[in-house]
């Protein structure tokens, strides 16, 4: 008996002293410290309507994030004004970085009148987190939600109208945040892919029996053992190049973004070496949108009437208003699911063919932030 009290009692001290360390506040002065490319680097011109400029923040995990902040010019006094700015954290595509797609949706919106950031999530381009090239579920909604921290502390920015945007693989990172914080007012997922659903299905249910999931998971569980082993990790590799003669049109869609000079960028994980093999295993058991149907701010799911991925946008919208999708558009109550004729997943990623529906953004969030 004695002998358990002893344990308890140097349990209980551990606890404790665990629990001080946590308490050690998050300042500026004990982040990691990021080095941070402060030329234009973009895979898009810079605008001369808006100011720019690199801010960082950290998510609760202690990862400091990097982004880009944009803002309208004529807005310069926004943090003395009474009325100040509402703002939008961007993100995406899966295996992208801010100087893509995300920098370009927030310069765009910051024109418009928002203050905007792009970020890097965790573990990828300029932000922090070792190893490099790991992805998570619940790490990367969790970067959203410290984006909104960072957001809600600007003297600039209005605290109750914050909103977020995420593009294709963080499309369904978005959906999950805005289930889980309600200072989230508004939410658009563009291009969505929900990134639990196809690990655990495949593209099109093509892997969706309970076998085809086991040898997922031990080639996986193999993987990581070598990687031990190896005292590395082995990437996947990017998107493929050259391409194959017999690559689904989508993959050709993928290529002629990220392989070219189009959407090149050194940083992202897609034009180069991709991701980790073993960087995406948890979305085979951890649903991102288990809880969609209790959202209960406005969402906007926009998709590519050509896009292979709007299966997972019409399965989103379906799940949290309980309306079959019969290939329209629709609006059910403050859910709303817009179709862009005539464009495939990627034209949603850049204005190449000029389909990205900004005027539709700026109208969401003027009336929903």
């Amino acid at each position: 008996m004695k002998q358990l009290l002893v344990t308890a009692m140097l349990a209980a001290g551990m606890l404790a002293a665990c629990m001080q360390n946590s308490n050690k506040p998050l300042t500026e002065e004990n982040m990691t410290k990021l080095e941070l490319t402060q030329e234009w680097d973009k895979t898009f011109p810079k605008s001369d309507k808006v100011n720019h400029k690199k801010v960082t923040f950290h998510n609760r995990y202690g990862i400091t994030l990097a982004a880009d902040m944009y803002w309208p010019k004529e807005r310069e006094g926004a943090a003395t004004s009474p009325n100040r700015l509402p703002a939008i954290a961007v993100s995406g595509p899966f295996g992208a970085v801010k100087e893509q797609s995300s920098g370009l949706y927030a310069q765009h919106m910051a024109e418009r009148g928002f203050l905007t950031i792009a970020f890097d999530p965790s573990f990828t381009g300029e932000s922090g987190g070792e190893p490099r090239r790991m992805a998570s579920p619940d790490i990367n909604t969790e970067d959203f939600l410290a984006a909104v921290d960072f957001l809600s502390n600007l003297d600039e920015v209005d605290p109750e109208r914050i909103g977020i945007i995420g593009i294709c693989g963080f499309g369904g990172m978005a959906v999950n945040a805005a289930a889980i914080d309600p200072r989230i007012k508004a939410t658009v997922a563009s291009t969505m892919y929900d990134m639990s659903k196809v690990s655990v299905e495949g593209y099109f249910k093509s892997e969706d029996t309970s076998a085809q999931r086991m040898e997922k998971r031990r080639a996986i569980a193999a993987q990581r053992t070598a990687d031990y082993k190896a005292g590395t990790y082995k990437r996947a590799g990017g998107v493929i190049d050259p391409l194959p003669d017999d690559a689904p049109w989508f993959v050709k869609d993928y290529h002629a973004y990220y392989k070219t000079e189009r959407g090149f960028h050194e940083r992202s994980g897609n034009s180069t070496d991709g991701w980790n093999v073993v960087g995406c295993q948890s979305f085979l058991n951890q649903p991102l949108l288990a809880w969609a149907h209790e959202i209960e701010t406005p969402v906007l799911l926009i998709y590519g009437e050509k896009a292979h991925s709007r299966y997972f946008s019409e399965y989103a919208f379906e799940k949290m208003t309980g309306v079959k999708v019969e290939g329209e558009s629709k609006i059910v109550g403050n859910k709303e699911l817009l179709i862009i004729p005539g464009a495939s997943h990627v034209d949603l990623y850049d204005d190449v063919a000029g389909l990205i529906p900004y005027d539709k953004l700026e109208r969401f969030f003027q009336q929903n932030l």
